[in-house]
């Protein structure tokens, strides 16, 4: 009898920690900035990083800078998205971004976004 009441007082204590932590992480804040291994491999393979770098200046502005310039702005986020989908021109130089005509509806916004959120003092 001993030996069924330490496997039930184990089995209950597994269930109510099981319980706790799925409360836990359905409560816990969830964050609006994509996945960054997730995200960089969508950039690579849509060749955004053929001119783009996370963290120093190619043939473009780091994605760093990027997110330093659009800090704080409102419509941020959809302006940002626009130029990824429908290229620009004379916003960081001479050289045009081509538009994101390879990419997915809704890949632009998530490149966007992730770019955002590599505000400067913050890893990706």
């Amino acid at each position: 009898m001993k030996g069924f009441a330490g496997v039930r007082a184990g089995t209950m204590m597994s269930l109510w920690l099981m319980a706790a932590a799925t409360a836990y992480a359905q409560s816990a804040p969830q964050s609006d900035v994509p996945d960054h291994r997730v995200m960089e491999k969508l950039a690579r393979a849509r060749n955004c990083m053929t001119c783009h770098a996370t963290d120093r200046t190619l043939l473009a502005p780091s994605y760093r800078d990027i997110a330093k310039r659009y800090a704080g702005q409102p419509g941020a986020t959809e302006e940002l998205t626009r130029s990824i989908s429908d290229g620009s021109q004379g916003k960081w130089g001479k050289i045009p971004m081509p538009a994101g005509l390879q990419l997915a509806p809704g890949e632009a916004n998530d490149l966007a976004r992730w770019i955002l959120g590599m505000v400067p003092g913050r890893r990706p």
